[in-house]
């Protein structure tokens, strides 16, 4: 077996948890044999008093085919 490894990083309005989940969710719904994600690190852009970007940087690795 031979694995490709990916780095996403996923953005939510609402938590660190919901980035990383965009992130996987976009993973699992483009790759095919996905095996495993790592978060690698957590980040937040300040858009204002109020608004802020979470975001997460999520290594992902899948099986290439043939």
């Amino acid at each position: 077996m031979v694995f490709k490894k990916i780095t996403l990083i996923g953005t939510s309005e609402e938590s660190f948890d919901a980035a990383a989940d965009d992130a996987l969710d976009r993973a699992e719904d483009t790759l095919d044999n996905v095996y495993w994600a790592e978060v690698e690190e957590f980040g937040v852009e300040l858009q204002g008093d109020a608004d802020r970007e979470y975001q997460a940087e999520v290594e992902v690795a899948f099986e290439l085919e043939g």
